[in-house]
């Protein structure tokens, strides 16, 4: 039986994953927010969608985590689903907490907003490889607020962020979309 992540210490991460994660020729992204079950699966859901659109499918694996572990093996927020269903988005997650292995598996891992980006990067492991932004960077810089508490028309401005950000970090990590 292995060691879980938390057990293992980072060096020893950065040692197993030296040359990782660009292995298979993806670009892996996280998505990351605090409970893992509206705006990151909702993130997560777009962005593949999107990425499958352009044709990007194959190119890119996403996935979704919490920066705390409040909701772990929950689906997503009934909501976020019900945001998915109506925009034609497949939608299917499980919410699970970050572990310090992400970051070095992913090339990125974006922040719903600037509290979980202060956590990622106080969280992230020494000789860690990830890129850890906002996901607002790939678009008007802004966070996407916390819906939960709210009706639909915060998780129709979630989605509508995810939907420009998911363009905009293709665009700048993959290329532009080509005029058709």
């Amino acid at each position: 039986m292995s060691a879980s992540d938390s057990d293992v210490p980072a060096a020893v991460l950065a040692r197993e994953h030296a040359g990782k994660p660009a292995d298979d020729g993806k670009v892996k992204v996280l998505v990351v927010c605090l409970g893992n079950i509206c705006r990151s699966p909702l993130a997560e859901a777009v962005l593949k969608h999107t990425a499958d659109q352009r044709g990007l499918g194959d190119t890119v694996e996403v996935d979704s985590a919490g920066t705390a572990a409040y909701h772990t093996g929950e689906e997503p927020d009934v909501r976020t689903v019900q945001i998915c269903k109506e925009n034609k988005i497949p939608i299917d997650h499980l919410a699970r907490a970050i572990k310090p292995r992400d970051f070095f598996d992913f090339h990125y891992i974006l922040a719903a907003d600037r509290q979980n980006l202060s956590n990622l990067t106080r969280m992230k492991p020494k000789g860690a490889t990830a890129i850890v932004k906002l996901f607002g960077e790939y678009g008007d810089g802004k966070v996407i607020d916390d819906p939960y508490y709210g009706g639909m028309h915060g998780f129709q401005k979630a989605y509508d962020q995810c939907l420009s950000y998911s363009h905009g970090f293709l665009d700048a990590v993959l290329g532009p979309r080509s005029a058709s």
